[in-house]
């Protein structure tokens, strides 16, 4: 990445982000006017538009334009899967996720933990568990392994409780 003028905008913007939204979006504004190919602009105005505006749609759009600019562009991929996740296109998710593992220098740990999600948000429990179980096993730093480690807890509270043997034998002994 050379230094130009528009990449300064592009600093300025992820700089800001979140925190200074008007900010923002006119760092982003500026940088798209100078080169609307950027991949790391079209990229943060996606994000932008799912976290801020909650507009989805626009969200994927941009993201989209930035996978077809460069798809081999690691950082891009969780982000866009969050928004697809969010606008509950399920099948995309696992299609892009199975992409994106192919990915040199892709989080895989990170991925793993989107594949959980999908999987939990279509209520696959046992398998939202092991995903969230294999992302432990790549987690690389301790807060990450916590994160990962919550993940499981939870998902251990939605699933199925199992009847304990020991209570139903003592109901068909007390019934005799």
């Amino acid at each position: 990445m050379e230094t130009t003028l528009y990449n300064s905008y592009i600093f300025k913007a992820m700089d800001a982000y979140p925190f200074n939204l008007e900010e923002t979006i006119e760092a982003l504004n500026y940088a798209l006017s100078y080169d609307k190919n950027n991949v790391q602009a079209l990229c943060l105005m996606a994000k932008f538009s799912a976290e801020q505006l909650g507009d989805y749609e626009t969200a994927k759009n941009y993201f989209a334009e930035a996978l077809a600019l460069k798809m081999e562009n690691p950082m891009l991929y969780p982000d866009y899967l969050r928004v697809l996740i969010q606008n509950e296109d399920y099948e995309e998710v696992q299609k892009l996720l199975d992409f994106a593992k192919s990915i040199k220098g892709t989080d895989k740990a990170v991925l793993q933990i989107i594949q959980g999600q999908l999987l939990e948000v279509l209520m696959k429990w046992k398998e939202a568990k092991q995903a969230y179980k294999k992302a432990l096993k790549m987690g690389c730093n301790s807060a990450f392994i916590s994160f990962v480690e919550e993940e499981i807890k939870r998902i251990n509270q939605k699933l199925p409780r199992k009847k304990a043997k020991s209570k139903s034998k003592n109901k068909k002994k007390s019934a005799k």
